[in-house]
């Protein structure tokens, strides 16, 4: 059995044990007969323990407060109640150094309404008391929560029966963002050219996956708004994770179909890559691109420009 001392970090109330009684205790164990070992110690400064490197992301980067955020939802021009919901945060959440997520409801009557924004206000109170460090695990934790949330909700009362949303959340911890999604909703990173980052989870996605339609068909097939996973549709729920590394230019666009089934991608790169423009005025004419090509479905719009300024590293 190997013996590990505890690095004591200001996140845990573990303190280390003193060379005393770890002694004692490898002696116990070898009357008993378990062979012991303790590990040899490499300074109580280090971010490493068991294995695995820790994050501290106060301690190894500081990142300015003023990367800039747009954010906004519109109904659309067929819609009469808008279903999608945003949240943003360039501020800390819990141990994520900033959030962003969007969420696009489903069901009758209010209840997609009550799904994207139950879905989200759970995820980010599940977010707020989590003591991980690790991005993917925390969000990873929220989203699984707001799933049995919004599952059992729906299952209690009958005027939300057969709800759900999609989701995707992002937060950026130095120069890479970690991404999580469920449903059609979407994360484009922008470097130089537009980069559809998640996948969608559609039926139609999947037949161009099979081999069975084309991508350029898939925009106006008939089953394009059926998805195949979502939360609150079964008790556990499939997510898809990614991660990469940002550039110094990066734009993140987050959006619901509302946006990325009425603006081509390439329409989408010529508004976020106009260099002539602020990044709220280019939020604006993405909504309104889309209104203009028919506004059928509700619009959800997140743009993130995380490194206005430099990041400063230890």
């Amino acid at each position: 059995m190997n013996l590990i001392p505890v690095n004591p970090v200001r996140e845990r109330s573990f303190v280390r044990s003193t060379r005393e009684a770890v002694e004692n205790f490898k002696i116990n164990l070898e009357k008993c007969g378990i062979n012991g070992t303790i590990r040899r110690e490499m300074g109580s400064d280090i971010d490493g323990a068991c294995g695995q490197l820790r994050k501290d992301i106060w301690k190894k980067q500081k990142v300015r407060s003023d990367m800039r955020v747009y954010s906004a939802t519109d109904v659309g021009q067929k819609r009469k109640m808008n279903q999608d919901y945003v949240f943003v945060s360039e501020n800390p959440v819990g141990n994520l150094p900033n959030l962003f997520v969007v969420a696009d409801g489903m069901g009758g009557h209010n209840a997609g309404d009550y799904a994207s924004s139950h879905a989200v206000q759970t995820l980010v109170d599940e977010i707020r008391r989590d003591a991980d460090f690790n991005p993917i695990k925390v969000i990873r934790h929220a989203i699984e929560t707001a799933n049995t949330e919004i599952l059992e909700r729906s299952r209690r009362e009958e005027h939300l029966r057969g709800m759900g949303t999609t989701i995707v959340v992002c937060t950026v911890v130095g120069h890479y963002a970690y991404v999580a999604n469920v449903g059609d909703s979407r994360l484009y990173v922008i470097q130089g050219e537009i980069h559809q980052v998640t996948k969608d989870h559609s039926l139609v996605q999947e037949m161009v996956r099979m081999g069975e339609i084309k991508p350029e068909e898939a925009r106006n097939h008939p089953d394009k708004n059926i998805i195949t996973r979502a939360l609150g549709a079964e008790r556990t729920v499939d997510i898809d994770f990614f991660d990469l590394k940002l550039e110094p230019d990066s734009t993140i666009l987050m959006c619901s179909d509302g946006l990325s089934n009425m603006v081509e991608d390439s329409k989408l790169e010529e508004i976020i890559l106009d260099q002539t423009e602020e990044l709220p005025k280019k939020g604006e004419k993405l909504l309104k691109e889309a209104n203009q090509n028919g506004g059928k479905d509700n619009i959800a719009v997140i743009l993130v420009e995380p490194f206005t300024n430099e990041v400063e590293k230890c």
